[in-house]
């Protein structure tokens, strides 16, 4: 089993712990809670950088090794870092929803790493 953790935190106040757990080839369950988050739609992305050295900026695009498009986690054909749009309500009409699933912003972020 392998298990990896990402403390969340931004400076809008929002923080949280997100934990990934995967058993042998299996797909990886994602589990954690959120703390200060604004009433609304919100999307959950994994990120091609673990650099936070100008914030949720500096994470890169979304991470996606085999150049998908941007999908919901149901699509059979989406990017590996689409982890779900929480009730983000795209509809895919927007021109940003084939690469970034019209989110918005970064309101938080974090670094994953593999737990001992």
């Amino acid at each position: 089993m392998v298990k990896a953790v990402a403390v969340l935190g931004s400076s809008e106040g929002v923080t949280g712990t997100i934990f990934f757990t995967q058993e042998g080839n299996g797909p990886t369950t994602v589990t954690g809670s959120l703390a200060g988050l604004k009433p609304g739609l919100h999307g959950f992305h994994v990120h091609a950088l673990g650099d936070t050295t100008n914030g949720c900026l500096s994470t890169g695009a979304h991470f996606n090794p085999n150049n998908n498009e941007h999908g919901a986690p149901e699509d059979e054909n989406r990017h590996a870092g689409d982890l779900g749009n929480v009730n983000v309500g795209d509809d895919g009409g927007h021109e940003l929803s084939k690469t970034t699933g019209n989110a918005g912003g970064r309101v938080a972020c974090g670094i994953i790493g593999l737990q001992g």
